[in-house]
């Protein structure tokens, strides 16, 4: 399995986009939210996804010269037309405006359609977390669903329709909470099966409604389908899926679930506020410390050497994956080679870094 150093994939990924028709500034927009996924330890959303975006861009199916719209706005609000472009430059876009009018306002909520997939939908409110700001996000994939049982059925007919929370600490990272509304995204049953790994059960049902580990069972016909979250309670993921699908897809207008097998766009709300319109700076600071250090108090469950605050995980994965590097799996590497074949690169004249 070839081991990359962050900034060696950054430099393939800009020159993938790039010539599949990419702006500089938009690739690396999308390259690097990808790496960073990748660093975060949410394999699912890092440079697996380059040749398919590249594919997308190739096929017609994501647009290279577009540059999002606002088409309706208020001081607080905004509607952000994508254009079609990749999904990051149209969520970027998005937040960035979000942030703006929330530092004006004092809060804010921008909605986004037609857009594609924008990855890792916790990367936007943490844009907001680091200008000091509290950004909430809510993602469906507009009229797919496709993959996740509602409680009590056993075909999938709903998304994963994530939820992204991000809020800032004084001198420290931020707490930050990135979770789907099922029990797992699909992009991890692709990465297992790219890996030819099995995975827990638990994570979904066969086409007949029994649970599996083989990634297979989900991914090729007769489909599977994901389980909602929440195992015996999975009521309450189903629940907040439909909140998702209905503030994520009916209020962005990019719509909710109809079992359309193909994902456009995802539609996503965007809210953001502005801390210190209403409450003291510091005294949230301190309320924030002092939440983390209660929490933190508990005596440790058999097996746990240190409870984690929402978002640790992540900021202690990249910090190792940037000494020690970025695996990906040989299935990976080499559709990124095809795709960049595709597009007039030759990949054998990369200077890769690989142990």
């Amino acid at each position: 399995m070839p081991i990359f150093d962050a900034q060696v994939l950054r430099k393939i990924g800009c020159e993938l986009f790039e010539a599949a028709g990419c702006r500089g500034k938009d690739a690396r927009t999308v390259v690097d939210h990808l790496v960073e996924s990748n660093l975060f330890g949410h394999d699912s959303h890092g440079p697996i996804r380059f040749h398919e975006y590249a594919k997308g861009l190739r096929t017609g199916l994501y647009q290279a010269a577009t540059v999002p719209q606002v088409v309706k706005k208020t001081s607080c609000t905004a509607v952000v037309d994508g254009q079609g472009a990749l999904g990051q430059i149209g969520a970027t876009y998005a937040t960035r405006l979000a942030m703006k009018k929330s530092h004006q306002h004092g809060m804010s909520a921008v909605t986004l359609r037609h857009t594609s997939h924008i990855g890792r939908v916790g990367a936007y409110p943490l844009m907001a977390s680091r200008e000091g700001l509290i950004g909430l996000i809510f993602v469906n994939a507009g009229r797919h669903g496709v993959w996740v049982a509602p409680f009590g059925g056993i075909d999938g007919k709903l998304s994963t329709n994530p939820i992204a929370f991000a809020a800032p600490r004084r001198n420290t990272d931020p707490i930050m909470l990135d979770m789907t509304t099922s029990v797992v995204a699909v992009g991890k049953i692709n990465v297992a099966a790219n890996r030819e790994q099995k995975v827990p059960e638990g994570w979904f049902i066969d086409a007949q409604g029994r649970p599996s580990r083989n990634p297979k069972d989900l991914l090729d016909k007769p489909y599977g389908a994901l389980l909602p979250l929440g195992g015996v309670a999975a009521h309450k993921g189903y629940g907040l899926g439909i909140l998702v699908e209905i503030l994520g897809g009916a209020l962005s207008g990019q719509g909710c679930a109809a079992g359309e097998r193909e994902v456009v766009s995802n539609g996503a709300l965007i809210v953001v506020y502005r801390i210190d319109l209403f409450t003291n700076i510091d005294d949230y600071y301190e309320e924030v410390e002092s939440l983390i250090n209660h929490i933190r108090s508990s005596r440790l469950a058999e097996g746990s050497d240190k409870i984690l605050i929402p978002g640790e995980v992540e900021f202690i994965s990249a910090q190792k994956k940037k000494k020690t590097g970025i695996d990906i799996d040989e299935t990976t590497w080499n559709q990124i080679c095809h795709e960049a074949r595709h597009v007039g690169l030759n990949p054998e004249k990369w200077d890769i870094t690989t142990n």
